[in-house]
């Protein structure tokens, strides 16, 4: 049986006015930050891979299991705001993280690199904690701006992660990197928890049950499924990309990590057009933004079959012109996607975004693996023909909903 809508109410009351202007910054910072220790491996794959001497397949494994490690916190511990004082869960995971990230920078073997992987991709799950606090601590009036604003830093955090991560690989290493993280990380941690208010929350519901009403959503509304799939599929085509444009940056044209991270510049303006997407979905609904969104994906990966007719210049452009496209695209479609989620039931918003993200990152660790093995076996076009067979399936789900 289902938990009654009342047992998940929780005694927090919201803030009669608006959050001061310190904690939404610092809410914002640490979504932003912690979200970013998930990406910054990314530029810096070819580097540790040759510093460990094993093969793409292998260090691609990095990318994948700090994915896989997002997915697994995501189901398995955002529930707990449910239950227990969110100040208290985000210092938790925060330390854990910043542990983690130093842990990285001290790992002799790929092996360990694996595991502080896997537990960097549980923690930084703190993200998703930092979100539902700030709607929760914001007046009904100010909700949108506030959880809006909070948002707009963990995006920065995603696009922002790749570009520094490569420019400090280039010049001082992977392991200070990670080291920067532990740090930036511990810092904000500490400054949430100074100023964060407490809390709490009284609910008898236990972590079994939190985790059945989990499936019983899922079982109930065909709209979570339909979106958690599609946005699932884009999200593997975007990780395909992101997680194998380093190595082959270097294979192909002998650049750097910090050229590789620059690249997630070309991302950062596409992506940040995503207000344009919420305008259209207002005027056409956002099952339309879907669809469009999911077919500007696979247009933009299938421009990447053209590379070999055009010069090194032009094909470096090429790679600029796809990623504003798909990161476009792939932000349109997440922000339609939240808004169909979250309108399912207002009681429940909390287990929607945690089933949701969980399908979004499953895609993403798919895209991590299937990318590496893809750019080892058939090269870079096998990537881009992974990633736009999965643009293509996620429109065609979208296509099939007869509720748009």
């Amino acid at each position: 049986m289902m938990p009654t809508q009342e047992a998940f109410a929780s005694s927090t009351p919201q803030m009669a006015t608006e959050p001061s202007s310190k904690l939404i910054f610092s809410l914002s910072a640490g979504a932003g930050l912690s979200v970013a220790a998930i990406y910054y491996n990314q530029p810096m794959i070819d580097n540790i891979g040759q510093d460990f001497q094993s093969s793409v397949s292998a260090t691609g494994l990095i990318p994948t299991l700090t994915q896989i490690g997002y997915a697994l916190g995501i189901l398995f511990l955002i529930p707990l705001g449910d239950r227990f004082n969110r100040r208290h869960v985000i210092l938790a995971k925060g330390l854990l993280l910043a542990l983690a990230l130093v842990m990285c920078s001290f790992m002799p073997t790929l092996n360990g690199m694996l595991v502080a992987s896997l537990v960097i991709g549980v923690m930084a799950t703190m993200a998703q904690d930092i979100v539902p606090t700030a709607a929760i601590l914001a007046p009904d009036s100010q909700r949108g701006k506030v959880v809006g604003t909070v948002m707009t830093g963990l995006l920065i955090g995603i696009l922002l992660s790749r570009v520094i991560s490569g420019v400090v690989t280039e010049f001082v290493g992977w392991r200070v990197m990670y080291q920067a993280a532990a740090v930036s990380i511990l810092a904000i941690s500490m400054i949430i928890w100074r100023i964060l208010p407490n809390m709490d929350t009284h609910t008898d519901v236990g972590y079994l049950s939190l985790m059945r009403s989990l499936l019983t959503l899922w079982k109930r509304h065909p709209t979570l499924r339909r979106a958690a799939t599609s946005q699932g599929l884009l999200s593997l085509g975007f990780s395909a990309f992101w997680s194998t444009l380093a190595v082959m940056l270097h294979q192909q044209y002998g650049l750097g990590s910090a050229t590789a991270g620059a690249f997630g510049l070309a991302g950062a303006a596409g992506a940040l057009a995503a207000p344009l997407a919420g305008r259209i979905a207002d005027k056409q609904g956002p099952a339309r933004v879907t669809q469009i969104g999911s077919a500007l994906v696979a247009f933009s990966f299938a421009l990447m079959f053209l590379m070999p007719y055009l010069s090194v210049n032009n094909q470096i452009l090429l790679i600029i012109i796809s990623a504003i496209g798909f990161d476009f695209g792939v932000q349109a479609v997440l922000v339609s996607h939240q808004t169909l989620v979250y309108g399912i039931d207002p009681t429940a918003r909390g287990r929607l975004n945690a089933i949701f993200f969980t399908g979004m990152f499953i895609g993403m660790a798919s895209g991590a693996a299937l990318g590496s093995q893809a750019l080892m076996i058939l090269g870079w076009s096998g990537v881009v023909a992974l990633a736009t067979i999965a643009g293509i399936l996620s429109l065609i789900v979208r296509m099939t909903d007869r509720s748009s």
